[in-house]
């Protein structure tokens, strides 16, 4: 991983999901590489210089705890949930950095949430649908997918404000215009952090 970012997409208070400003708290940084393997191809997407990030990027461990006193900050009480789409591949890298670096997740070993499944059951479609086309034009964030980590998040923290927001397909098919959302069990409020991680 060479970069990642991190914003707060909003807060679960009960049944109710309030959105937050996704640019209003952020968390980005590019790191040091920590091993000679890399695909250039997939480093040039995210439009970094391994050899500037060899020089200039940050110690990961030095990056992770800070990330890991971000999420804890803008948290508070609260139980932190990571969002990511898809969320196998940015839990993927953040998961094993922070347990590498910090050697705990600030995220537990579960608490996430898969922003591409959530919409395929709420448009009620197989996850292989579940793609942005395929998304209706409310649903989709209004940014552009520029492949800066923080520029993600933040595209990412918009489409799951939409998607927590939206009533679905089932409802529009059974005429309820609204949506519920499944509380936290234990009724505490949960932020959802919006997460975006650039592979080296």
């Amino acid at each position: 991983m060479v970069s990642f970012g991190m914003t707060v997409a909003g807060r679960m208070t009960g049944r109710r999901f309030e959105r937050t400003d996704p640019e209003s708290r952020t968390f980005y940084a590019e790191l040091r590489p920590i091993s000679d393997d890399h695909v250039p191809e997939a480093l040039a997407v995210s439009g970094l210089d391994r050899a500037t990030l060899l020089r200039e990027g940050r110690d990961p461990a030095e990056a992770m705890t800070e990330a890991a006193a971000w999420v804890r900050e803008v948290c508070g009480d609260d139980l932190p949930v990571l969002a990511a789409f898809p969320l196998s591949y940015d839990w993927m890298w953040m998961y094993w950095y922070f347990l590498r670096f910090t050697g705990e997740s600030p995220f537990g070993h579960s608490r996430c949430i898969d922003i591409k499944t959530l919409y395929a059951a709420k448009a009620v479609v197989p996850v292989a649908w579940a793609t942005k086309r395929q998304m209706p034009r409310e649903v989709r964030s209004r940014r552009p997918h520029t492949h800066n980590a923080l520029d993600d998040a933040i595209e990412q923290a918009e489409l799951l404000q939409n998607l927590m927001e939206w009533p679905g397909s089932a409802h529009r098919e059974a005429g309820d215009a609204g949506g519920a959302v499944a509380p936290d069990p234990s009724g505490a409020a949960s932020p959802d952090l919006s997460g975006a991680a650039s592979p080296d």
